[in-house]
């Protein structure tokens, strides 16, 4: 099972498979090489999706603060600038440590892709003759998740009470036990970290959304790297507040008011500001937009709702991150705004009241309807189309729990179904719709 912990990472933008697991990985090979003596220089080289997007999602600058020490959840966005300033004076990574500079040491490969994923990335500790003394390997493979050749690292140990592989068992679960999926997700989250932490650990969560979108109401001006994207959530909020006052309002209305949580978010994540994955980055708007728009608009809000959204949601992208991919770069955006977009709506029909059939649905065909949706952003950049998409992936999320809810369960496709059309989409689909900029939008729209 995949933890909700997991799924739910508080990092930096703009992207999780681009920047925070880069970031990730430079830490872990910075600590793997920091003891041992003999190191002169660190040499960092990628390779496929990561190259040909890298400069647009910021993964030199992640590597070069994995390597100065620095993760995701915890390093200053505002201080990325001064302390890749410093390297580029100093290239050197600590204090009588090995040098780096990244004009030379950090390098692009254009032409290769290693084996095991797109997103490739290869360390090197040289001595001082140029020779490798260590080197590893590491794949970013979506959601900031990070493997070596030898696959994932062992999580805890634990014996999920509760376990289940597809939708289907977890439907049999809920079946026999009479709980919701949000109460089987918990009970096997309980088992890794005891249920007072899951209930901490949760409303961090939620929390660190609620900021972020609150951050991304705040802000204004141009998105960096050159798109010349004007923020637009600061001015629709603004619209949208004063439009309270109007004794007529349309009721089409909500569905700005959830387009504006998400473009707030992914106008936070596209500036590198501290976001939630879920699962992805560039799909880090749906999932806190939807639970925004239940917190302020539904009746009966409470923390222990906001809660169970979260475990529904979690429950689903661990089954499509385990039977198919959230990976932009493996199978195009249907895996990353696709995805947020069935947790999303299973979150909020589970929030909503409905039955596991009913939660099942709504994931369901919230999937279904973005089957082959292409990742090319244009310029490398998490910008364009990406940021709308959240906003219509969220909007898509409450329309898919509405007509579940509508229903009664039963339903001719079946999520399981959907998550291995997706997969098999994914794996048809041409490599230059896949988070290289080779194709689509990022072709036919001018860069500059």
């Amino acid at each position: 099972m995949i933890s909700a912990f997991d799924l739910f990472k508080i990092g930096i933008g703009p992207s999780s498979s681009h920047t925070v697991g880069p970031m990730v990985a430079a830490r872990r090979f910075r600590e793997r090489v920091r003891g041992g003596a003999g190191t002169a220089r660190i040499r960092a080289e990628i390779f496929g999706s990561l190259a040909w997007t890298g400069r647009g999602h910021g993964t030199d600058v992640a590597i070069v603060l994995g390597l100065l020490g620095h993760a995701p959840d915890t390093v200053d966005p505002d201080a990325v600038e001064g302390l890749v300033a410093e390297l580029n004076r100093e290239k050197r990574l600590w204090l009588g440590g090995p040098a780096f500079d990244p004009a030379h040491d950090l390098v692009f490969n254009f032409t290769e892709v290693l084996p095991l994923h797109t997103n490739g990335m290869r360390f090197s500790a040289l001595d001082a003759a140029g020779a490798a003394r260590d080197m590893q390997v590491f794949y970013s493979v979506g959601g900031g998740f990070v493997v070596t050749e030898a696959g994932p690292e062992p999580g805890p140990e634990a014996a999920f009470p509760l376990p289940y592989a597809s939708a289907a068992e977890l439907l049999a679960v809920c079946a026999r036990t009479g709980l919701s999926i949000a109460a089987v997700q918990r009970a096997n989250e309980g088992a890794i970290r005891g249920p007072d932490a899951v209930d901490q650990g949760l409303d961090a969560i939620a929390e660190a959304m609620f900021a972020c979108i609150e951050r991304g109401l705040r802000q204004g001006g141009e998105l960096p790297g050159g798109l010349k994207v004007r923020r637009r959530a600061r001015r629709l909020h603004e619209d949208l507040t004063a439009g309270r006052l109007r004794n007529a309002r349309p009721a089409h209305e909500i569905v700005d008011w959830i387009s504006l949580f998400a473009l707030a978010v992914n106008e936070e994540n596209a500036s590198g500001g501290r976001v939630v994955t879920a699962p992805t980055n560039g799909a880090a708007g749906i999932v806190p937009a939807v639970l925004r728009y239940a917190r302020d608009f539904c009746p009966d809000w409470s923390e222990a709702r906001g809660r169970d959204y979260l475990l529904t949601a979690a429950a689903v992208g661990g089954l499509i991150k385990t039977r198919a991919s959230i990976s932009g770069a493996e199978v195009g955006c249907q895996g990353e705004v696709g995805s947020a977009a069935a947790m999303a709506a299973a979150g909020f029909a589970a929030f909503l009241g409905g039955s596991p059939a009913q939660v099942e649905n709504a994931a369901e065909i919230a999937m279904e309807h973005h089957l082959g949706m292409t990742c090319d952003p244009i310029g490398g950049l998490v910008q364009i189309p990406c940021i709308e998409r959240n906003a219509f992936g969220a909007n898509k999320a409450v329309v898919a729990a509405s007509l579940a809810l509508r229903g009664d369960g039963i339903h001719r496709v079946s999520l399981d179904e959907v998550i291995e059309t997706m997969r098999q989409t994914g794996a048809d689909m041409q490599d230059k719709y896949k988070e290289t900029s080779l194709g689509g939008l990022a072709v036919n729209v001018a860069a500059c």
